[in-house]
C-alpha cells in the first residue's frame, strides 16, 4: 500500500473513456474478486515498480466475473461487488482502474489483439503485472509466457507473480475463501483475506419481532447466491461515519417461521431509526450456528450469552494487516 489522495483516483469502465492521465502507466491486470493476500501481491509487485518513477499504476479488471458470462445460469457470488472492489483499490494507493465490459465476443477476440490494440494502443503501457494463472484471448491462448514474449518484442516490461499461499502451503483463491464462508469459517476467510470480510446492503423493513425480544434489529438482504453459513456472528457495522459493535443472525429464524433467509444486526448501545440507511458490515467472528428453540424465553437466555460472547470478541480485535486497519479505521 501507498499513501494516496482519494480524488485522485481515476476510474473507466470502457477504453474509450480511459483517461490520458493513466497512459504509459503500470498495469496490474486481474479479475481482483476479493482483493485477497494473492491478489495484492499483483497489486503490490505494480505498486514496487512504480515506486520513485513518474509512471502511474492501476488495475485492470473485468465485469461480470469470466464464469458468470459463460455460465449464466450459475452466477459467481461476488466477495467485492464492483463498488466495494473500487473502494479498496482506491484505499490501496493506486492511481485508477480501468473496468472492461466482459462479454463472449471479448472473450473471443485473438491474444495479438488484445496486446497490440488494448495494451500497446490504448493503454500504452510500460509495463504488465499478473498473476501465475492469469489468461486472455480466444481459447486462452494468452498464457502468461506468451505475455512474457509479447512484452519483450513490443518494448514493454512483464511481471508474472507467482501463487501465494497460506501458511499451510496450499493456494489462496477467491473459490477457496467462498468455501471457507460456506463452512463458517470466517477466521479462515479473513485470514486469507487480510482482512475482515464485509458487505454492504440497505436497511429494509422486517417483522419487528427482535424488538419485542429486547434486541432491536436490522434487516439485510445478502444478495442472491450468498454462500454464508448460517448462523450468528460478531460483527464491526458502520453507518454513516459511525462505527458501531454488534451481534448477527443470518438465517430462517426457525424458532418463528423458518423463513427467506435474512442477515439481522443487532447493534449493541444504539438507538434509533435504522430503516432504509446503508450498512457495511464487518464479520469478525462465527459464534454458532443456527438453531431452534423450545421456547422464546430458551432464545433470549441464548441471545444473551451470544450478545457477551460478541462483546468479548470484538473488544479484543487487532487489525490482521495494513488494509484491514485502514477498512476498519483502527485508531492507534
Amino acid at each position: 500500500m501507498r499513501p494516496t489522495d482519494p480524488s485522485r483516483f481515476l476510474i473507466a469502465d470502457s477504453l474509450d473513456a480511459f483517461p490520458a492521465e493513466l497512459k504509459g502507466g503500470i498495469v496490474a491486470i486481474g479479475n481482483f474478486d476479493g482483493l485477497h493476500r494473492g491478489h495484492r501481491a499483483v497489486l503490490d509487485a505494480a505498486l514496487g515498480l512504480g515506486h520513485g518513477t513518474h509512471h502511474p499504476v492501476f488495475a485492470m479488471s473485468f465485469e461480470p466475473h469470466p464464469r458468470t458470462v459463460f455460465n449464466p445460469a450459475r452466477p459467481v457470488f461476488r466477495l467485492t461487488p464492483l463498488t466495494q472492489k473500487l473502494d479498496m483499490l482506491r484505499a490501496y494507493g493506486l492511481d485508477g482502474a480501468l473496468i472492461l465490459p466482459f462479454t463472449r465476443d471479448f472473450a473471443g477476440i485473438e491474444a495479438n489483439a488484445f496486446v497490440e490494440d488494448i495494451l500497446i494502443d490504448t493503454l500504452g503501457i510500460s509495463h504488465a503485472v499478473t498473476g501465475y494463472d492469469f489468461h486472455f484471448g480466444r481459447a486462452r491462448q494468452g498464457t502468461p509466457d506468451y505475455l512474457r514474449t509479447a512484452g519483450a518484442e513490443h518494448g514493454f516490461g512483464v511481471t508474472i507473480v507467482q501463487r501465494e499461499e497460506d501458511e499451510g502451503a496450499e493456494v489462496i483463491s477467491s473459490s477457496r475463501i467462498r468455501d471457507c464462508l460456506a463452512r463458517g469459517d470466517i477466521a479462515q476467510a479473513n485470514g486469507l483475506l487480510g482482512y475482515r470480510w464485509f458487505f454492504e446492503a440497505t436497511v429494509q423493513h422486517g417483522d419487528k419481532r427482535g424488538r419485542d425480544l429486547g434486541y432491536p434489529t436490522a434487516n439485510l438482504n445478502l444478495g442472491e447466491g450468498c454462500p454464508l453459513k448460517h448462523g450468528i456472528y460478531a460483527v464491526k457495522v458502520k453507518i454513516g461515519d459511525d462505527w458501531h459493535d454488534g451481534v448477527a443472525s443470518h438465517g430462517r429464524r426457525p424458532t418463528f417461521d423458518n423463513g427467506a433467509a435474512l442477515f439481522e444486526v443487532h447493534l449493541f448501545d444504539y438507538s434509533g431509526d435504522l430503516y432504509g440507511k446503508k450498512m457495511k458490515v464487518h464479520l469478525i467472528s462465527y459464534l454458532r450456528g443456527e438453531e431452534k428453540f423450545d421456547s422464546v424465553e430458551a432464545l433470549i437466555v441464548q441471545m444473551d450469552r451470544d450478545s457477551a460472547e460478541a462483546r468479548a470478541a470484538l473488544a479484543s480485535l487487532r487489525p490482521l494487516s495494513e488494509i484491514d486497519q485502514k477498512l476498519l479505521e483502527f485508531t492507534e
